[in-house]
């Protein structure tokens, strides 16, 4: 039997509910926002993934999957959604059709991981990402954003973090040399990764997941005391802002998030009860990607959520989103069916969910059918109701029934689930 890769999962029937919830709910808030769905490729040039995200993360070292076309030019299936944003937000010139644009996307990723709890080699993200913006409101609007979402999905363990990780200009040069100097004395002890990074981007090692080096950096100068003055009245306006609207957070000062392209805001939102692997949504400011990528200096930022993260912070809470009960049309005999057949159609047009038996099958299986097809209601249509005009109407939950004239079973029933 072929069985699904590992750290690839199906999403089933019965599990699909919460997804939806998820769904709607981040898109009603997003478009509340003023974003717009844009959709990308899932796959796309490595080329793209190795400039963005940077040739030093784990991402692209260790984590990408990627393959030779036909033609032997290297594709990378996204291991995230803001490059590919960024890449058609220049292909098709978006800059040149409004002083700003907020879009939005969701999707499957890919990253070669081990897998765990809340973590899968094909995972899901909503995303979202303003261009053309560089005022620290806007990060306050984003950060507001992702705090009203979570509210909105009834989550109530969930952390922001905040940090800084400055401008590629000023302050991160000068922190590179002072983390640089800090480090030096302690270099044979970091792990074999970290001490490449030490060279090359210094500032990944703030991300490693090694307890040794998490150790060492316990002491570490915060990027945060050696930011310019620039950056350092962006980030304060940014704290001002948040306080203003209630917004709770903490400063996280060793947050630098897993991508190279970040400066000044960056952030993370992590839920309790989800072990090792909390985070479940993160951010920044990346105001040169743009023009990395060809386009006109275009200040932006995003966030992205995980979806897997946040669906086991909702079961974990017992938030179960609202659903429709399921009606089941029982019907006894060729006649009866050929009714229910109509009846079905009627009700479905009434945005009522139902189904029907299709065989001949006696009224108990029927009933049990109902019940393993999880019916809240179901009618009972046999000989002697289609010729007294009258259907049993079984309540499932309750074990209850009544009589209904078979003119008011869409009334009735709409009053029963809809309203």
């Amino acid at each position: 039997m072929i069985k699904a890769i590992r750290g690839v999962k199906d999403i089933l029937p019965s599990e699909v509910g919460i997804w939806q919830y998820l769904e709607a709910t981040s898109q009603k808030i997003l478009r509340n926002y003023g974003f717009s769905e844009f959709r990308v490729p899932i796959f796309e040039d490595t080329a793209l993934f190795v400039r963005s995200i940077g040739e030093e993360t784990d991402i692209v070292s260790k984590e990408m999957y990627t393959f030779p076309d036909r033609k032997g030019k290297s594709l990378t299936l996204r291991p995230e959604g803001t490059a590919s944003v960024v890449r058609a937000f220049v292909e098709h010139k978006l800059y040149a059709q409004s002083p700003y644009q907020k879009l939005y996307y969701q999707g499957p990723m890919f990253r070669y991981e081990r897998p765990q709890a809340g973590r899968s080699r094909q995972f899901h993200q909503i995303g979202a990402e303003v261009f053309g913006l560089a005022e620290p409101s806007v990060d306050a609007e984003m950060l507001t954003l992702v705090h009203d979402l979570f509210l909105k999905l009834g989550l109530s363990d969930t952390t922001l973090f905040l940090n800084s990780v400055g401008c590629p200009e000023n302050c991160r040069p000068q922190y590179k040399k002072v983390l640089q100097e800090f480090l030096r004395k302690d270099l044979g002890d970091l792990c074999p990764d970290c001490q490449q990074r030490y060279e090359k981007n210094p500032l990944r090692i703030m991300d490693c997941k090694n307890e040794g080096c998490q150790a060492k950096l316990s002491q570490a100068p915060f990027i945060l005391e050696h930011l310019c003055p620039a950056c350092q009245q962006h980030h304060q306006e940014v704290e001002r802002l948040l306080k203003l609207a209630g917004i709770p957070y903490r400063i996280n000062y060793r947050l630098v998030r897993g991508l190279d392209y970040y400066t000044r805001t960056a952030f993370e939102v992590t839920s309790t009860g989800l072990g090792a692997q909390n985070a479940i949504a993160g951010g920044g400011r990346y105001d040169h990607l743009v023009e990395d990528f060809g386009g006109p200096s275009t200040p932006a930022i995003g966030f992205a959520l995980g979806m897997e993260r946040v669906v086991l912070a909702l079961q974990g809470q017992g938030i179960a989103p609202k659903t429709v009960p399921l009606i089941y049309i029982a019907a006894l005999g060729q006649a009866a069916r050929e009714e229910a057949f109509l009846m079905a159609r009627a009700l479905r047009q009434k945005s009522l969910r139902v189904i029907m038996n299709y065989q001949d099958r006696s009224l108990k299986s029927l009933l049990k059918q109902a019940d393993q097809m999880g019916a809240g209601f179901s009618l009972i249509m046999g000989e002697n109701e289609l010729a007294s005009r009258r259907l049993l109407l079984r309540d499932m939950v309750h074990s209850m029934q009544e009589e209904v004239q078979m003119e008011d079973v869409a009334e009735v029933l709409v009053a029963k689930v809809l309203v």
